[in-house]
This record gives structure tokens, C-alpha cells and sequence, in this order.
């Protein structure tokens, strides 16, 4: 029997995962979509691609810098596979760009805009500076870069402007000003009520008022940054304490090594080096974007006010039979089994579900599956009501599901503490 060459008989599995988040960014293309919808995609394509470059991205360049050579089973070895991204993922960041392009046309025409420093009237920079510095001056601690003063720590998808001073005496200084976590990306300027949403990006404001930051100094030059740490997290299954090894591992993750800098075109040369030394980089890890950084806060921008351009909401089914027996779903069970399909049938008749098996006193055990699920969320909250209530409470908590490993362990020390069993998978 023949053996087929391996190139031709196996994809990729990373340029495969390429192609897919490809096809996500397509749907941003597509004019029969709301345009709102059309951003949002855009943004899940940009928050896509960060996640790749965390772990998958990452794994390979591991392999690559341990010297394996051994090749996966379409033919190519790490290095050759990273060599491969790199150009299918600058072409899919390119692309990005000009559909934000595109979008922001589109955007007009329907009264959002993004706005530029250069869009701004003279009543618009007041306005903003009354805002810079009742709000956003204070969350900001610009960081001199010298030898007595160290390159400050950015956390995995920090976000920092980097800036080139001189002062009236001729003496230079180097700094960086993180941008806040947590802190809207964009603001919305004024207008009357029937004018165009105007938005700026939370850098162009700082940037923009950067003389109140370093009084005395003047730019010589900037560039805004974004870096991407190795967040994969390698768990030794037999660990003694999983526990305890997967909250010192979600710690280092937040240290991971830098795996990829995404920087402003037209950098300054020293600057661009001052971060590469700072960061312990390579100059292979830096991108140099002609546009704007971190598309995946494009999100902030979508609106339920204008719900004209977003996919009209979609009602799922409540289960009639249910409603029959007066909202009782133990009543309508006993009746006749029921089939629940999501996302076509209210996934609220589950949590009902729950929330009557909490307080219902025939009920004696109840064991629940965990995977994902979110800090406020009524699924936990039923599940401590019946554990207060004296029921015997069992819930798997997934603690591998990827991003939400920190969730999820503050979640089941939760449930713990009300009494619930929680089993580790």
C-alpha cells in the first residue's frame, strides 16, 4: 500500500485555525449584515487571533527556541509552522485594518463615528480636557524608562503609550504611560441629540494632552504598544494539589514571556528598541500596524440603543407543557419526558428547573456539571440556595476550560463555602 506524502494528505492544524478565523472576518464583510453586527465580528476575528497567539502561537515558539525539529503530521516542523503564521496572520491583521476602514465609512453613514485628534473642533478638545483631568488623569502613572529607573511590569495584553521628551534644558526623558485596566477604550464626545455619536480612542485623548503629564518636556516622538504574553498553562494531571498548582500557574501565567508586541507604525527607532529591552523581546516578536491597536475593544462601540443596526433579538421557545402545569417542571417531567434544545428553547426553564429542585423538599441530591459559566450566574446561586437548604449538592467544575480557569476556582470556592461537594475535573 502506498503511503501518501504527508503534505498532501494532512492541514495544518494552526493555518487551518487561520483559515477558520478568516471566515470569521468575512462575516464583518458581509453588507447583509447589520453594521454593528459587522463590527462585532471584526472584534471576535481580533480577540480570536490574541487568543491563538497566547497558546497555540506560543507552543510553537517554545518548541522552536528547545530546538525540536520533529515534524508535525502534515510535514512541518515548529519552526517551519511559525514561519507559515507569520504570513498568513500579517495578511489576516492587514485585512483587519481595511475592513475597520471600510466599517467606519459605514459607521458614518448610519451616525457613528470614530473620530481623530485632527477631527476634533476647539469646543471638542475644552470639552476633553475638562475630561482628562476630572477622569482620567488620575488614573494615570506615567513611568520614566532609565537605568535607575526600571522598565516597569505590563501585564498579557497591556496596553501602553511610549513616549520620546525633551525638556528646556535639553535633557531627555523616556517614559511610558499605561493605559488603565478596566477603563472604557473609547469615549464618547458631546452632541445634540439627533447628531452623529462622535468616539475617540482613550490614547489619542492621552496623547493629546500629554504636556499636563510631563510639565516642562516636549515630544520628540511616540508610538502606542500592545504586547501578548504565553498564556498556555501546562498542568501536571498527577499533581499532589491540582488546586494549588493551577492558582500558581495562573499566577505565572500573568508574567508569561512576551510572545508577540503589536506597535503603531512609524515608532521611533530608540523607542522601539527601549520596549524590545524592556520586555526581554526579540525583534521578530514586534508587528509594526498601520492603524489601530487592539480591535477587539471595538465591541465597546455596539450599542443596544441602536438596535436598528444590530440582528433583531431572537425569542427562544418557553416549553408549552410547562406553561400548561402552571410554570411546575417537576408536574410537566412527571407527565412525560422533556427534551430541552438549546438555543431554540429558553435556556430559563433550566435555571426554573434548578430553582424548584432548591426548595422543593422531596428533592434530597442534586449533581450539577460546571464548565463555563459566569460570576453572577443563576445556576451557582440555585445551586447554594439548595445546599443551605439541607440537600446533598455535587458539581463538577471544569477548571481547564481556557480563560475562565480563575472564574470558575473563585466560583467553586463559593459553592464550598455554602456546603456544596465540588469535584475537580
Amino acid at each position: 500500500m502506498k503511503v501518501e506524502d504527508p503534505d498532501e494528505r494532512f492541514f495544518n492544524r494552526e493555518i487551518s485555525w487561520l483559515k477558520f478565523n478568516r471566515r470569521v472576518l468575512e462575516e464583518a464583510a458581509n453588507k447583509s449584515h447589520p453594521v454593528l453586527e459587522r463590527l462585532r465580528f471584526l472584534s471576535i476575528s481580533a480577540n480570536n487571533l490574541d487568543e491563538f497567539y497566547m497558546v497555540r502561537y506560543a507552543g510553537l515558539r517554545e518548541q522552536a527556541r528547545a530546538g525540536i525539529t520533529k515534524r508535525s503530521r502534515d510535514g512541518l516542523t515548529p519552526a517551519q509552522q511559525i514561519s507559515e503564521i507569520e504570513i498568513a496572520a500579517g495578511r489576516l491583521m492587514k485585512d483587519q485594518q481595511s475592513q475597520l476602514t471600510k466599517l467606519k465609512r459605514s459607521l458614518k453613514t448610519k451616525g457613528i463615528e470614530l473620530s481623530s485628534v485632527e477631527d476634533l473642533s476647539k469646543s471638542d478638545i475644552s470639552w476633553l480636557e475638562n475630561q482628562f483631568e476630572l477622569h482620567i488623569f488620575p488614573l494615570l502613572t506615567p513611568l520614566a524608562v532609565d537605568p535607575s529607573h526600571p522598565f516597569p511590569f505590563l501585564p498579557n495584553l497591556g496596553f501602553a503609550l511610549a513616549v520620546d521628551m525633551r525638556s528646556e534644558k535639553g535633557d531627555r526623558l523616556t517614559a511610558l504611560v499605561p493605559l488603565p485596566v478596566n477603563t472604557p477604550r473609547f469615549l464618547r464626545l458631546p452632541g445634540k441629540p439627533k447628531e452623529a455619536a462622535r468616539h475617540i480612542t482613550l490614547e489619542d485623548v492621552i496623547g493629546l494632552f500629554l504636556g499636563k503629564l510631563f510639565p516642562g518636556y516636549e515630544e520628540n516622538g511616540r508610538c502606542c504598544f500592545r504586547i501578548i504574553r504565553d498564556s498556555d498553562l501546562e498542568i501536571e494531571e498527577e499533581a499532589e494539589d491540582l488546586i494549588r498548582e493551577f492558582e500558581i500557574l495562573l499566577k505565572q501565567r500573568r508574567r508569561g514571556r512576551v510572545v508577540r508586541i503589536m506597535m503603531t507604525q512609524g515608532a521611533p527607532r530608540a523607542l522601539k528598541n527601549t520596549i524590545l529591552q524592556g520586555l526581554s523581546a526579540e525583534p521578530t516578536d514586534v508587528v509594526m500596524l498601520s492603524g489601530m491597536l487592539g480591535l477587539s475593544q471595538l465591541s465597546e462601540l455596539i450599542s443596544k440603543e441602536r438596535s436598528d443596526l444590530l440582528f433583531p433579538n431572537y425569542e427562544p421557545r418557553y416549553p408549552e407543557r410547562i406553561r400548561e402545569h402552571g410554570g411546575d417542571c417537576f408536574a410537566a417531567i412527571a407527565e412525560k419526558d422533556i427534551l430541552v434544545h438549546h438555543p431554540y428553547e429558553s435556556f430559563d426553564v433550566v435555571v426554573e428547573f434548578l430553582r424548584q429542585a432548591a426548595k422543593d423538599p422531596d428533592v434530597v441530591t442534586i449533581k450539577q456539571t460546571l464548565y463555563r459559566t459566569t460570576q453572577d450566574s443563576p445556576i451557582i446561586s440555585a445551586l447554594i440556595e439548595a445546599a443551605e437548604n439541607g440537600k446533598n449538592v455535587t458539581a463538577l467544575v471544569e477548571i481547564k476550560a481556557r480563560f475562565d480557569e480563575e472564574t470558575n476556582l473563585r466560583l467553586a470556592r463559593d459553592l464550598e463555602r455554602a456546603g456544596v461537594q465540588v469535584v475537580y475535573g
